[in-house]
Order: structure tokens, then sequence, then C-alpha cells
């Protein structure tokens, strides 16, 4: 319907019709993009392909709203899109959103009715659904048969997700965890709730979540488990879901560091969160941007390429390979221009578009320093041919990273020379060694501490996602 009004209706579109965020009441705000994304042969993105990788779901819908805000060209289909899906849910209010912002930006010409009728239906659905689920919760709390409660007030917490109260719903979820009576329950309980706050970009509440439901996960059979030597694969799902939802909120943070390498962890099996969370493509896309950004070279081979569990999501989106291997071959003006490529498809991502220009400078900056490493001086023309760049726009990034101490040297500015400073290598290795030293020393105190805690048959057990708090050693041994 839309895809046939699209370039039609590109000059009608407002860019302040809408804000990109779903227009209802209550939710969660969405940043606006203020820099649209343009669609060509240069810079593709294929919206249909994106989409299905999804589930049709509110999550899905706001995907939508989020690439219609960025890209005026893509802005009637998204939004025809969004109309499609809403009808398949529950939320009324919604629809009647959805419906409205779709017609302000292709216009009335071309703009479509409400569906009375499945208006009036999914009402009195709702109505009749949430009389039953309230009664049925009465009856159990009046039994006081825990189990029967703790489902009443998940079934509560579902139906209020779909109609969009995201605030009854968590208050819902929470309260099923009085009446939890195993561990399993806490972490059915916090995998609710973080698909929840996931959806609402609620980052910095994530982590309590996740910590919880490995608290529960651990106590909930990881020593039968060890017994019988053998993996459990429902344990694995759960594992999954956690990092994923941990990369996630590291992401949404802005920590690309942790977040890469909680990345790295995600398992294979998400059990249904890879269509509604984040697709395989996007594990693959956002933890090797992450990586890129802030790895050390010699950590990229070994945790990247030779990851058995991150090797399953790499085959998932070809170009990310191929932009890794062109990293690690110094190939950084292919780098770049693969970035550059594949910008649309990155910009118009909900959760990795507000952080793409900051990653896409953090690489850049970091390919700029390695390649200067070996030289005593260069020509400025020289590092901007490597690069792809202007030499203007080359001597601007030069002086910023001196500036800020990632690059010791200076720039000739009259003859266009990046000159390294002359240093004393001896003092830096003296300098080097005495740290090294003090760290193995620090190494063995905390060894024997280990030896004598186990001689007195004390176990002291690491923090949960301790990694991510040590993300300087590099990977997990």
């Amino acid at each position: 319907m839309a895809s046939n009004v699209v370039a039609d209706q590109e000059d009608a579109y407002m860019e302040d019709s809408f804000t990109g965020e779903i227009p209802v009441k209550g939710s969660a705000q969405v940043r606006r993009v203020t820099n649209n994304v343009v669609i060509d042969e240069d810079h593709p993105f294929d919206l249909e392909a994106y989409i299905s990788n999804y589930d049709h779901d509110r999550a899905s819908i706001k995907r939508l709203f989020f690439i219609a805000n960025a890209c005026p060209q893509l802005a009637p289909l998204a939004l025809s899109r969004a109309v499609e899906y809403a009808l398949e849910g529950k939320d009324s209010t919604l629809y009647q959103n959805v419906v409205s912002t779709y017609n302000n930006i292709v216009g009335p010409q071309h703009g479509v009715q409400l569906n009375q009728e499945w208006l009036d239906r999914t009402a009195q659905r709702s109505h009749a659904e949430r009389d039953k689920l309230e009664v049925e919760l009465k009856m159990y709390t009046g039994n006081m048969i825990k189990e029967s409660i703790r489902m009443g007030h998940n079934e509560l917490g579902h139906f209020y997700r779909a109609h969009g109260d995201h605030a009854t719903a968590l208050r819902h979820y929470t309260k099923s965890r009085e009446f939890c009576t195993s561990s399993a329950h806490v972490v059915d309980m916090c995998l609710n709730i973080l698909e929840l706050l996931l959806e609402e970009q609620n980052y910095p509440h994530v982590s309590t979540y996740v910590f919880k439901a490995e608290a529960a996960l651990e106590a909930s059979g990881s020593a039968s488990d060890k017994k019988k030597g053998t993996s459990n694969p429902e344990r694995e799902k759960v594992e999954a879901k956690l990092n994923l939802a941990m990369a996630l909120s590291l992401l949404g943070q802005s920590n690309y560091d942790a977040a890469a390498w909680a990345f790295m962890k995600i398992g294979k099996n998400l059990d249904g969160w890879e269509h509604k969370v984040a697709s395989p493509s996007d594990i693959a896309i956002f933890g090797t941007l992450c990586a890129l950004a802030t790895f050390e070279r010699r950590q990229l081979k070994t945790v990247l390429l030779e990851s058995e569990t991150f090797s399953y999501y790499l085959e998932q989106e070809s170009y990310v390979r191929d932009l890794i291997e062109a990293y690690l071959a110094s190939k950084f003006r292919n780098v770049l221009a693969i970035l550059e490529r594949q910008s649309a498809r990155h910009s118009l991502d909900n959760q990795l578009g507000p952080h793409i220009k900051n990653l896409t400078r953090l690489i850049k900056n970091r390919a700029l320093v390695l390649y200067f490493g070996p030289f005593a001086s260069i020509r400025l023309e020289s590092l901007a041919a490597a690069f792809g760049l202007s030499t203007e726009e080359t001597e601007k990034n030069v002086v910023a990273l001196i500036q800020d101490g990632s690059i010791k040297g200076r720039v000739d500015s009259h003859n266009k020379i990046l000159k390294a400073k002359d240093l004393d290598h001896r003092t830096e290795l003296f300098i080097r060694a005495t740290k090294t030293g003090q760290e193995i020393a620090s190494l063995n105190r905390k060894l024997l501490y280990r030896l004598r805690l186990q001689e007195a048959d004390i176990i002291v057990k690491p923090p949960k996602n301790a990694h991510l708090e040590a993300m300087a050693y590099g990977p997990p041994m």
C-alpha cells in the first residue's frame, strides 16, 4: 500500500510531524535522531529484510518508528508496516495513534481509515480477558495457593504489557516475587522484567535483575549439574538471555568495552529472544563494533574470530567478518569504506543508532594510532591516503589524538608532517618492567591468600560478572 507512494510523499514529509517514539501516553521516550539518513546505492538498506528478523510486536513497532523518524525516504513504508503490526496486537490505543501518525505523514489522499470493527472487537475481548484474569487472581488469593497466585500475577503482567501499560505490568511481575517457591520461579520473574526493561530501553535497571537471576540460577541446581558432569540446556538458554540483556544494557549506557565482552559470552540458543530483543545479525554487528572500538589488536583475533560461540553469530552477517579481517590486515581504508557503506543499516537500528557515530570515531582513532605506531614521521597526505580521508580531516583527527595523549608526537602544519616525539626508550622500558614486577608481586600475594583459604576449607566465590569489572586484564582464561 504505502510502498507505492513512498516517492510521491517524500517531499510532503515534515520532520516535526512526529517525534520518533511510539505515540502512546506513558510510553518510554526515544532519543530523537536529528540527522536524516539517506538511502542510496552507496548506502543500501532493505527495510523488509531488516524488520523480518523480528516478531510483529510492540518492540518492532518501536523500531519502525525509529526508522521513520531517522529516514524520511522510508517513513511511509515503515509506518504502513507499523499499522499492520498494530492490527496483529491487542492495544487499540497504539493502533489509533499509529494510524494517526501514518496519515499525518502521507496526507489525507493516501491515508487509511480506522478499522472500527477491529477496535470494537478488541476492546470487548480485552475487557473480558482482564475481568477473567482479575477474578481468577482474587480466587487464587482467597485460596492461598502460592503457585496459582504467582501465575495469576504473571498472566496479568503479560496482559498489561500487551496493552501498553508497562507500569502496571511491572507491578504484577514484581508482585509475583512474593509467591515464588523455587529459584526457577525467580528466574522466570527476572526474565519477564528484563524483557520489559529492554523494550523500554530502561538500561540502568537491567543489571539489577540480571544479578538476581544469576543468583537464583546458581542456587537452582548448579551443584547437581556439576556432579552429573553434563550441561543443562535450559540453564544455557537462560544464561544466553542474561548475557544478551547485560550486553544491550552496557551498550545503551555507552560502556562499549564491557559490552563487547558481554556480547562475546552470548550462547547460541536464545529461546525466542532472537526475534524479540535482538537478532543474531544484531549481536554480530554490535559485538564487533564494540570490540573494534575498545579491544587491543592482539585480542581481536582470539576473542572474535577464534571464539566458537561468537563465530556462530559472525556467520549471520557476512560483512562483519570482512570488517574484522580488514582491520587485522591493517587495511584501514577498507575498514572505513565498509563502515560507510553499512552506515544506513547501523544508523537505523534503534539500539545501535544513538551510538554509531561515537563507535565509528573510536574505531577510526584506534586505527590511526596503530598505523602511525611504527613511524618516526609520516606525511599527512600519505596518512590520509591510507584511510581514504582528506588531508584536512586527517590533520584534525591527528591533532585531537595528540591532545588526548593517544599519539605521542607533533604536527608540522606548514609541511604537513606528523613527527613522533623523541622518547627515552631505556626509561620507558624501565618503567614498564617496574610496573610488571609490581603486578606480578600483587598477583603472587593474592595466590598465597587463596591457597591459605583453601587450606582452611574456606571457599570465596568471585562476584557475578567480575570479568566485566576487570576487562583490562583481557578475556577470561
